[in-house]
């Protein structure tokens, strides 16, 4: 059987069994709330967040629990206490479905996260040139 190409977050959310579905949409809604701003699209099949064209977050479903990426080493460290609990590899934080969703955590983690992303180090300004002698 062919995998399914999702075309919105709300087709992905719908797809998942019902135990997955109202976890999701508690990540979903904690995302929103955090970067409001940001453009909801689907990309690498799952439920992703950008902000001026820089990926913020996706997530995902699976068997007993969803996945938040791209958790970078700064994001790790700087939640490393109330990530303690969740198993991370590889920039992937997993989440247990048996688990209630920790919302404010996650909300947290996506303001984190979208300053992360738009951080655009500034070329140094340039010098003005000088006037050639005369």
């Amino acid at each position: 059987m062919a995998k399914m190409q999702f075309q919105s977050v709300d087709e992905y959310i719908q797809a998942q069994p019902p135990a997955a579905r109202a976890a999701l949409d508690r990540v979903r809604s904690a995302i929103r709330r955090a970067v409001p701003e940001a453009d909801e699209l689907i990309s690498y099949n799952m439920p992703t967040y950008k902000i001026h064209g820089d990926a913020v977050l996706h997530f995902a479903a699976w068997k007993t629990h969803y996945s938040l990426y791209a958790a970078s080493e700064s994001l790790v460290e700087k939640f490393k206490t109330e990530l303690r609990p969740y198993p991370i590899d590889k920039g992937t934080i997993r989440f247990p479905l048996s688990e209630p969703v920790p919302e404010s955590l996650i909300e947290r983690i996506a303001k984190f996260r979208a300053t992360e992303a738009s951080y655009q180090p500034t070329a140094s300004p340039s010098l003005p040139k000088s006037e050639p002698a005369l």
